[in-house]
């Protein structure tokens, strides 16, 4: 079946608010499908295409495994599932392995469909924090597609359209209200015929990638596109490979799991401030026992009882001092931090 347009869109923390001022503008004859991901809790009941087709013209539901598109719809990937789609508009909801913490990820459905439609590609990133849907919007861009981000004074949380600018070549900046209008221009035009950016060895990468998102064991591969660091997987704890010439700089492990450097670094944050906390816990823990020993010798050898006490309020110190690192903070991501110092 031939799809003039293929959409793509990608969005996280502040993003339904950007899809439900699109859909509601959409034509009701669009003649081409939209494929959406949004970061959803894996518990999710997946009401969001009820929403979407409470707020606008065109149907929507949850993307079903082995179905075919069909232009004028809105698939939206389902909670703890990937989106994929091959060349013949065939649907994929595998749970894949997790990529920058998600399940469902952006950059799996934008691969997909550079991969399989080309020039005929369209990615879109809305609202969201850290930067999925950069590399996979630098794909659909490679592939000789077209790549468009909400704009950033637009977005309710602008880390993910602004890493997108970053990392790849933006055709279209726009807020929210007037992205509906685009999409409906693109999908009644023929796609420009671009020179082709990738190469054999960046295609045959993005082939692979989107094979370990539909759960094959590719995952083995990925080691002719990286090499070796010294990270480990938060995840799988296996060793991490960095992705060689890739924007955002990126890791994978030969289990599948995906980080880009930004989200690998919020996920160490993460497992430090866990450690910190349970630090924190075992010197209370330590604190309360003393304080039982030291009522024990309380009547029978008050010096001993004094040693025990002291000890507790050691332990207690202890605590609270590193519990002060938690209040300290952490450097502002990267992304975030360059736009303060270029406004």
């Amino acid at each position: 079946m031939p799809y003039p347009r293929v959409f793509a869109i990608g969005a996280s923390a502040g993003g339904i608010e950007a899809l439900l001022a699109i859909v509601q503008d959409l034509p009701s004859g669009l003649p081409a499908p939209i494929l959406i991901v949004v970061h959803i809790s894996p518990d999710s009941p997946g009401y969001l295409p009820e929403i979407l087709a409470r707020n606008g013209p065109l149907p929507a539901t949850n993307a079903v495994d082995g179905s075919l598109m069909q232009g004028g719809h809105i698939y939206v990937a389902r909670p703890d599932r990937h989106l994929i789609v091959n060349k013949g508009g065939k649907i994929a909801t595998p749970r894949g392995p997790r990529e920058n913490r998600s399940r469902p990820a952006i950059d799996p459905l934008f691969r997909s469909v550079a991969l399989s439609f080309g020039a005929r590609a369209v990615g879109i990133v809305l609202s969201g924090g850290l930067d999925d849907g950069a590399a996979g919007l630098r794909s659909i861009k490679m592939c000789g597609g077209t790549a468009i981000v909400q704009d950033p004074a637009d977005s309710i949380v602008d880390s993910m359209p602004m890493s997108a600018m970053r990392n790849a070549t933006i055709d279209y900046c726009l807020p929210a209200s007037e992205i509906a209008f685009r999409i409906s221009e693109l999908a009644h035009e023929e796609p420009e015929r671009k020179l082709m950016a990738v190469e054999k060895q960046e295609r045959k990468q993005i082939e692979r990638e989107v094979a370990i998102a539909g759960k094959s064991s590719e995952g083995f591969a990925i080691r002719e596109f990286g090499t070796p660091s010294i990270f480990t997987c938060p995840e799988c704890h296996g060793a991490l490979m960095r992705i060689r010439g890739d924007n955002p700089v990126r890791f994978r492990c030969h289990t599948g799991h995906a980080y880009t450097a930004e989200t690998l670094l919020s996920e160490l944050r993460e497992t430090t401030e866990q450690a910190i906390w349970g630090a924190v816990r075992s010197l209370h823990e330590e604190a309360m026992l003393f304080d039982h020993i030291a009522e024990h010798w309380e009547e029978v050898d008050p010096v001993t009882a004094g040693y025990y006490r002291d000890q507790a309020k050691a332990m207690l110190a202890r605590a609270e001092q590193i519990q002060r690192t938690t209040d300290e903070g952490y450097a502002q991501p990267v992304i975030q931090a360059v736009a303060s110092n270029t406004q």
